[in-house]
């Protein structure tokens, strides 16, 4: 009987998840980025496969519509290219927090992310993962959080 309650519970989380990303179509949509149900469904999956690789849990919604927000308006994001740009900053930001030691909130890990996206990445998703974020993991173990969180705030 537990199982099947766990079952039940997880697939309501999932159900609850998938209608919050498709509820940021209200607000993507002024960029002309909008996602089906299947994407939706497809970047629910891929945040539960990346916290299951990176070993983590989350209680709360997570960060997909956090990454949505941050990133719809950039202008290196299309509707073509999306979705898989959702996936991938998904796994990024999940990789990064482990390398980091949480010792970043998620607030600012994303608006680092967004702002070096945008920035000095020029929307090139392989330059923040392998470059930007190394640098500010290699930072954050040179300085404390606190200082980290205003460092961040300042440059960006």
């Amino acid at each position: 009987m537990s199982f099947e309650l766990e079952l039940f519970n997880s697939k309501l989380i999932q159900k609850q998840a998938i209608s919050e990303v498709l509820k940021m179509n209200e607000e993507t949509a002024k960029y002309g980025l909008t996602l089906t149900e299947q994407q939706a469904v497809a970047l629910v999956k891929t945040r539960s496969d990346s916290l299951k690789n990176a070993g983590r849990i989350e209680f709360s919604g997570g960060v997909i519509d956090k990454l949505i927000l941050a990133f719809c308006d950039s202008p290196y994001i299309t509707q073509e290219n999306y979705e898989d740009s959702l996936h991938e900053l998904m796994d990024i930001f999940y990789s990064f927090k482990n390398e980091t030691l949480d010792r970043i909130s998620d607030k600012h890990l994303i608006s680092f992310m967004q702002k070096s996206f945008n920035g000095t990445c020029c929307g090139s998703l392989e330059l923040l993962s392998e470059r930007e974020l190394p640098a500010l993991a290699r930072k954050l173990n040179c300085i404390h959080v606190k200082d980290l969180s205003e460092e961040i705030d300042d440059e960006y």
